[in-house]
């Protein structure tokens, strides 16, 4: 599969370099298990969110949750139980990792296993300095520097 070209996105905008590779990965992404386990991402408020995946019959001990460079990877890896036989196997308890790339702000917050569901909370956390705030115009530097015009049009009418 070919990537994107997003050349015209970077003519008006600045800090989405993320972005390309962003998507360029999601294309690539292996499709395989994309669909194990099934889960849920659910929006709790403006800067809340949960993400629930289903793993029956992982234990506590057999799963790894970790954050890297923007990336929330979950992996589960059943422990060796011996040899059985089934007569039917419904319950996939295959090795897994599944990844969620996290925008900008988002923090993993905890996580927690419940009934065969785990459910990982996150929040957007924007800094202070990244939040929208009105810039105070200095009437004085504007007073002082029409002043200064004042005084080299008179200079240089005078020469």
């Amino acid at each position: 599969m070919s990537s994107i070209d997003l050349t015209p996105l970077y003519r008006n905008s600045i800090g989405f370099d993320r972005l390309a590779s962003l998507i360029n990965s999601t294309l690539t992404s292996d499709t395989v298990s994309a669909g194990y386990p099934p889960y849920n991402i659910e929006v709790l408020d403006e800067n809340r969110y949960c993400i629930t995946l289903a793993v029956a019959g992982f234990d506590q001990s057999e799963l790894d949750i970790s954050v890297e460079k923007g990336v929330l990877t979950i992996r589960g890896k059943k422990a060796n139980e011996g040899e059985r036989k089934y007569l039917h196997q419904g319950i996939a308890n295959r090795a897994f990792e599944r990844k969620f790339n996290l925008a900008d702000y988002v923090e993993v917050t905890g996580a927690d296993l419940n009934n065969g569901l785990l459910s990982i909370s996150l929040v957007k956390e924007i800094p202070e300095a990244m939040k929208p705030r009105t810039i105070a115009i200095n009437q004085a530097n504007v007073i002082e520097h029409q002043a200064e015009e004042k005084k080299e049009e008179k200079s240089g009418k005078a020469a």
